[in-house]
Order: structure tokens, then sequence, then C-alpha cells
């Protein structure tokens, strides 16, 4: 499992000025940090210990100084196109990116035909990773759409186990 670790606010450093320039500036700035654990290790543990192991993957790159070295590897390397190893290695079983559509704004958009009233993240690379990334719901109203593009086993699991949770996202739930 990897998690996008956003690096704006590390850059930043909590420093007004900083924090503005950072606001302004198009493009990413992300750290895909990923571990794995073995899954009969994490069927038999509480869900706290995998919540804790994926705590540790984001500490290790949430810092500015991790966010700097980034940027100065980025420089060092360009135009030689960089991919993350979890992108690439996935002999050890299925693999998946968590990522965060919480603050793209999409309700705020307007292409001069109204507001859409969905807009999805969909950006397959190729590769066998999949990705999960919750966007805020077009309702507003505090749901969460959970956009997955995932191995149909890993599906087939959640939509068995996991139906009383999520749903399928419809024309109804949107109009």
């Amino acid at each position: 499992m990897s998690v996008i670790v956003d690096g704006r606010r590390r850059l930043s450093n909590g420093k007004k000025k900083k924090e503005a320039m950072m606001s302004s500036y198009f493009g990413n700035v992300l750290s895909i940090p990923f571990g794995g654990k073995p899954i009969n290790e994490l069927v038999e543990k509480p869900l706290s210990v995998v919540a804790e192991e994926v705590r540790k993957i984001v500490k290790e790159v949430a810092t500015e100084e991790h966010f700097l070295g980034l940027v100065d590897w980025v420089k060092a390397l360009r135009p030689i196109p960089a991919l993350t190893r979890i992108y690439c290695e996935t002999d050890e079983g299925p693999c998946f990116v968590v990522s965060s559509g919480q603050r793209f704004f999409e309700s705020k958009i307007d292409f001069s035909w109204g507001k859409p009233v969905f807009a999805s993240y969909h950006f397959p690379w190729g590769g066998d990773c999949g990705y999960v990334m919750p966007m805020p719901s077009p309702k507003e109203n505090g749901d969460w759409v959970l956009y997955m593009h995932l191995h149909n086993k890993l599906l087939q699991f959640i939509e068995s186990h996991f139906s009383h949770v999520f749903r399928p996202l419809s024309w109804d739930y949107l109009n």
C-alpha cells in the first residue's frame, strides 16, 4: 500500500509568506511512500495495528527536509522520467495507492454551462497497481465518493464484506 503525501504544507512549514507562495504554485508537490505486510499478519491483527503501519509510512516523508530533498532529486534528474517503485513492483501481490481528492474544488468550476454534477479523477497508468481516491460528494453533505480502480478480487471482497459501508454511485444519489 502506498499513501500519497502532499508536500505543500510541509514545505511552507507554517510560515504565512511561504504558505501563500505554495498555494499559488501550479502542479503537484507529492511523495508516494509505501510499505507492505503479509496478508495473514494483517488479518490476525486489530485495525489499529494496520492504522499504525500506515502512520509509520506517512511519518517517514511528512517533513520539510524530505520534500526539499525530493525537489533537489527531481532537479538533478530532469528531464529523465521517474516513477515510484509501487507502480513497477507488484510481484508480492496486489498493490494500491491511496490518494485524496478532498481538496479538489470541482464544485467551484464553471465552464459556462454550469457547475459539474460529478467529477472523476480516473487516470489509468497502465500498470497492475490500483488506487483508491476519496473525493467530496457533489451533494456537499459531508459524504465521500470513493473511486476505486482495483483488481477484481479486491473489489469482490469489498463488495461482499462491506456492502453495509459502501454503496454504488447512482444517478438517484446525485440527483
